[in-house]
């Protein structure tokens, strides 16, 4: 992996109760100097309005400190909030990690 990427492989569903543990490891992300935050999502497999609102604020907060954030390995049932919530147009979001390395590579 590029040293200017970061990957967060989410281990828990993403909920309010979830939420600030994930806020924190964001700021440590951003504090590390990674160009590109990739969010891992294949063990998601529920989320709320509450962790929907946090990923848009990471997405936010990184965007405004000139970092990128992508995510791959999302699930069919989170797939279909993001559809239904727009977020697709928001979200990049890839196929898996393997296919975002790929892409990375090709654009290096």
């Amino acid at each position: 992996m590029n040293q200017k990427v970061k990957v967060l492989t989410l281990k828990k569903n993403l909920n309010a109760q979830t939420s600030s543990e994930f806020q924190q490891a964001i700021t440590v992300i951003l504090e590390s100097g990674a160009e590109i935050v990739l969010l891992d999502c294949q063990n998601i497999t529920f989320l709320d309005s509450s962790g929907l609102g946090t990923l848009v604020l990471a997405f936010k907060t990184l965007r405004d400190a000139g970092k990128k954030m992508v995510l791959c390995s999302i699930n069919d049932q989170v797939r279909m909030i993001f559809e239904l919530t727009s977020m697709t147009e928001i979200f990049e979001i890839f196929p898996s990690k393997d296919e975002f390395n790929q892409i990375l590579l090709a654009k290096n």
